[in-house]
């Protein structure tokens, strides 16, 4: 990993951050003076690894030699997604103000509290590094594949779109690829140049989404410290992704719709109109029809977003394109966990183009970057899906049957289970796990019991040791899995703290 970049005056501040980080396996690299951090970026190459850039770079304000919120703009000018975080004292919490609207990631006051400093250069390294994937899956892999009539249908129209700023409707179920067609029609538009900004409106709380799409002023509200600029000004001179349109509170859609006819909008607490020039892309898997009709949508912001309908096909509409996708994830998957690319056999891609994928892309995706963690062997067998493609309806008409199969043993109940409560953890999509209640053996519980069962009849005396090891170590490489091994993402999804899930990767050997 690229090192984090520390640029203070004060030896002390720097010792401290350096061990500190250190202890987190995070590499650091120090400088005292703006000067010096502007002279290394002028020699940085990604080719040598002695001059690599920075994750993210923590700053104080005031330096002898010059200051840091000049650091910030100029290095904004030739590295705009950096993390920069700007360390204060509480008598420039003003100069922290201007810092945020120069694009900082974020301020720390001094004197700061050790931990949560780090926890907050943990959070710009993630984000980061998920700057820098979706920089690359812009940039190094194909924005969209299909053979299939309907994706070349799909394809045709974001060429014919290339040239416009037309506001485009893209309709589709959920994980059927929206935000890629967003982005593609964003790459192709002549505000390539400009951001790309994405926002799901369902993600959010209604309380805090209007100050997300517009922003604050300081003291609008309680916890409102600083003013904050919001999506449609972050998104100025590009385009704005609105994704699950159809669920934006009713009253919202009255401000969305003064900013579309005008281009003009306030900010949460403010007295002045700002104007932004921005392209809306919206996206929804709803009747939005049906929803105007039940008094749910704005029948005229229907008409001003539905300029232009964009439908994306399910998978389970493009059969033809599923073998194309899963070696194109396999390889994304391993590229992402930095291990040597799976192979499948013709008999396994078979069976999974057999299978409706009720998750679509999204759930094809997952289940790539399941069987690259899972599958015991380079190349993927039938044997190795999981239980849901497995015990799929269409897998049933095939040569080798769930009925047809002997009798598992304990242990490969167990390792049913296993893949089972693996495959749930990786779609995080609603209505859509990855995999069923139910394997080939019957429910999860019913095949640990067995397990258990087993091991107590061979007369062992640590079966609670045994079978806590095997669960733990499956459920936490399952939520780095379904994380890209991020490990403070993943333990906030299990419900345990940053601490406990280090001891138990060291206790595990899970490294």
């Amino acid at each position: 990993m690229k090192p984090i970049w520390i640029v203070d005056d004060d030896q002390s501040i720097r010792f401290v951050l350096e061990k500190a980080l250190l202890r987190e396996d995070l590499p650091t690299r120090s400088f005292t003076n703006p000067r010096e951090v502007l002279a290394a970026l002028n020699e940085v190459s990604d080719e040598d690894p002695d001059h690599q850039g920075p994750q993210v770079l923590v700053s104080d304000i005031r330096m002898p030699g010059g200051s840091g919120l000049d650091l910030l703009g100029k290095v904004k000018e030739k590295h705009p997604g950096l993390p920069v975080i700007i360390m204060t004292a509480f008598s420039d919490l003003d100069s922290a103000v201007s810092a945020f609207q120069g694009g900082a990631f974020e301020y720390l006051p001094k004197p700061f509290d050790l931990p949560r400093a780090i926890e907050l250069i943990r959070r710009a390294v993630e984000e980061s590094q998920r700057e820098e994937v979706a920089e690359e899956r812009m940039g190094e892999t194909p924005e969209m594949l299909g053979q299939a009539p309907a994706m070349q249908d799909v394809f045709r129209a974001i060429g014919r779109l290339s040239q416009s700023n037309v506001t485009v409707m893209i309709t589709g179920e959920s994980g059927s690829g929206k935000e890629l067609v967003a982005r593609a029609l964003h790459k192709h538009s002549p505000r390539a140049n400009g951001p790309f900004i994405a926002i799901n409106t369902a993600a959010i709380p209604k309380d805090l989404l209007e100050s997300e799409l517009f922003g604050h002023e300081r003291g609008a509200f309680t916890g409102a410290q600083t003013m904050r600029r919001g999506r449609f000004e972050q998104a100025d001179g590009g385009t704005l992704f609105l994704d699950e349109i159809g669920d934006m509170p009713f009253d919202l859609q009255t401000r969305l719709l003064r900013v579309l006819s005008d281009g003009h909008f306030y900010r949460v607490g403010g007295h002045n109109a700002v104007k932004a020039n921005v392209r809306v892309i919206a996206a929804t898997h709803q009747d939005l029809e049906q929803r105007v009709k039940d008094g749910g949508f704005r029948e005229d912001l229907f008409h001003r977003l539905n300029v232009i309908r964009l439908r994306l096909p399910a998978l389970r509409e493009r059969h033809e394109d599923v073998p194309m996708l899963t070696r194109h994830f396999l390889q994304q998957s391993a590229k992402q966990l930095g291990v040597e690319p799976k192979r499948i056999s013709d008999a396994a891609l078979a069976q999974l183009a057999q299978f409706s994928f009720p998750g679509n892309v999204r759930q094809l995706e997952n289940i790539c970057h399941w069987l690259t963690v899972m599958a015991p062997a380079q190349l993927i067998e039938r044997k190795d899906l999981p239980p849901e493609i497995v015990a799929s309806p269409a897998a049933a008409a095939t040569e080798e049957t769930v009925a047809q199969r002997p009798a598992l043993s304990a242990d490969d109940r167990f390792a049913a289970v296993e893949r089972a409560a693996a495959g749930s953890e990786a779609d995080t999509e609603p209505g859509t796990p990855l995999a069923v209640a139910a394997s080939a053996s019957g429910p999860w519980e019913s095949g640990l019991e067995s397990e258990a069962l087993a091991l107590l009849a061979s007369g062992r005396h640590d079966v609670w040791d045994e079978l806590t090891r095997r669960f733990e170590s499956k459920l936490i490489l399952t939520a780095l899995a379904n994380t890209r091994g991020r490990r403070i993402e993943a333990a906030q999804k299990l419900g345990i703290g940053r601490n406990t899930i280090t001891r138990k990767i060291q206790e595990l050997g899970l490294e």
